[in-house]
């Protein structure tokens, strides 16, 4: 099974690719110029996603930093975009439009099915989990490549992200 795991600082990218399939670069880091280079000098996939703050075309000028670094490996993960607070929604039709999405093999989760609702608890983020395999279907339906579907044995024991992470026996 391919490992996937996120990267924060460029010094991480080269030691991190000796054990991974493919870099994952945090939506909130996903126009930092350093860590773009840096992931895509390992020749490794890199799977960014998508800051909520910017358009899916605007993703654009990230795919060409990793390419342009000489890596054609590159993933883009929608993640939705914010709507007012504690609130990420996906549009769908935006996913079933190629020119909405910069030239990268779009395998990755277009539209979003992380149910996440950033802030949502509090002192937390909150989510939705009932609502994965719906959105999954919905994202095949409007003709993604593919999706990931982050899960758990059992979502209610992880420290972080039980109330967005589907159940692996569900999915």
């Amino acid at each position: 099974m391919p490992v996937l795991t996120d990267v924060h600082e460029a010094t991480q990218c080269a030691e991190v690719a000796q054990a991974v399939d493919v870099l994952q670069i945090p939506a909130f880091l996903c126009r930092q110029t350093d860590l773009l280079l840096a992931a895509a000098a390992t020749g490794k996939v890199v799977n960014v996603k998508k800051g909520q703050f910017l358009a899916p075309w605007d993703m654009a000028n990230v795919v060409s930093k990793i390419t342009g670094g000489g890596n054609p490996n590159v993933l883009v993960t929608e993640r939705g975009a914010s709507f007012g607070y504690n609130t990420l929604v996906s549009r769908y039709a935006r996913a079933a439009d190629p020119g909405a999405h910069p030239p990268a093999r779009r395998s990755s989760s277009t539209p979003p099915i992380r149910l996440q609702q950033p802030g949502g608890k509090g002192g937390s983020s909150g989510g939705e989990r009932e609502f994965v395999t719906v959105l999954a279907r919905a994202a095949v339906a409007v003709g993604v490549a593919g999706v990931f579907i982050e899960t758990h044995p059992d979502p209610d024991q992880r420290a972080i992200g039980r109330t967005q992470h589907g159940a692996a026996a569900r999915i």
